[in-house]
């Protein structure tokens, strides 16, 4: 993540409420320390019954501090399609991380 998005490096992001284009996704999990900086872990709740997605961080747009809250250029229904991010294998893994970046990149806006 650059400077633009607003977001220092080092900051703890665990917490901060994630809005999509239309709507809020979850909040950043604590199992986002256990993932390369370049991605955010978001616990969606009950929203997509208790799954975590794994973003890319190229899908953020800014990070506002004050409001605690994490902008990405998704909508909802791109992030509920991802493939299905599972902590307890997918942590660490360096081919699901690929596939994910994937992903996204095929579904990004031109």
């Amino acid at each position: 993540m650059g400077p633009t998005t607003g977001h220092t490096t080092g900051t703890d992001l665990i917490g901060y409420k994630v809005e999509a284009t239309d709507g809020s996704i979850g909040k950043v999990d604590k199992h986002s320390d256990d993932v390369n900086s370049s991605y955010l872990v978001v616990d969606t709740g009950v929203w997509i019954f208790g799954k975590h997605v794994l973003l890319p961080a190229g899908t953020v747009r800014t990070v506002d501090q004050a409001e605690r809250k994490i902008f990405v250029d998704l909508t909802k229904d791109q992030i509920k399609n991802s493939p299905e991010f599972d902590k307890d294998k997918h942590v660490g893994d360096a081919g699901y991380h690929e596939q994910v970046g994937g992903y996204y990149q095929s579904h990004r806006r031109a």
